[in-house]
């Protein structure tokens, strides 16, 4: 089975897909268009609420408020973060374990922004969102006002789009090909002494991870490992 956005599915499709011309084979197959689902109602029916460590509940504007240190109101769309993710849990709880106070940060892929917003709410007092998906930008621009954020600025890209700035931290919640990819750019960004947080990734890539960040000085403090998803921690 492979899906295709329709827009890019013409009629010339499966012209260079080889086998499908072999003398050697009778291939049949059929297309069809996916309905369109209402996205926002099926997560409402299985989003329940977050709470990390004690301290930072993550829910829904229908979900009752929580008391505990820091809430966040997430309508995550179409976009990836709510926290219930192995990756976006372990990030959260790096920012809640370190200083954010006065600090600069950048947050890649940062999907419906609650990293970025998390780490505001500790402290942070400059931050740049980046996504690649227009959805993401859009949706994290919504949380961002939902949660009452004054300091996140939210940008459309990929890491041609980081600012020249330098920053005290970097978030990047994203996979490994990308990250091993964008590394040195989260370098230059970084003041010296600035802390990396990575995750979106395996247990098995968490070597080659290390490996990538040694090579561009980076020291290695610690994970997180959670069903074999990893959320690492360096300094620069």
């Amino acid at each position: 089975m492979a899906y295709i956005q329709k827009q890019e599915c013409g009629p010339a499709i499966l012209e260079d897909i080889q086998v499908l011309g072999s003398p050697e084979f009778e291939i049949t197959f059929q297309r069809k268009e996916i309905a369109q689902i209402n996205w926002n109602a099926a997560w409402e029916q299985n989003f329940d609420p977050i709470v990390v460590d004690d301290t930072c509940a993550v829910r829904a504007p229908f979900h009752a408020p929580y008391n505990c240190a820091y809430e966040i109101i997430i309508e995550p769309k179409m976009s990836f973060g709510t926290g219930h993710h192995e990756t976006t849990f372990m990030m959260m709880q790096h920012i809640l374990e370190n200083d954010f106070q006065g600090k600069t940060v950048l947050d890649m892929g940062c999907g419906t922004a609650v990293l970025a917003i998390l780490a505001e709410k500790r402290g942070a007092t400059k931050l740049d969102a980046i996504d690649i998906d227009p959805w993401c930008v859009e949706n994290s621009q919504e949380n961002i006002s939902r949660n009452k954020c004054n300091f996140i600025t939210v940008s459309l890209g990929d890491a041609t789009k980081i600012p020249k700035d330098k920053y005290h931290t970097v978030i990047a919640n994203i996979n490994r090909n990308i990250l091993l990819n964008d590394m040195g750019v989260y370098k230059e960004s970084l003041l010296a002494g600035g802390t990396l947080f990575l995750s979106g990734f395996y247990t098995q890539d968490l070597p080659i991870i290390k490996q990538a960040c040694s090579k561009l000085g980076f020291t290695f403090v610690g994970n997180k490992e959670r069903n074999n998803w990893v959320g690492a921690k360096f300094t620069l």
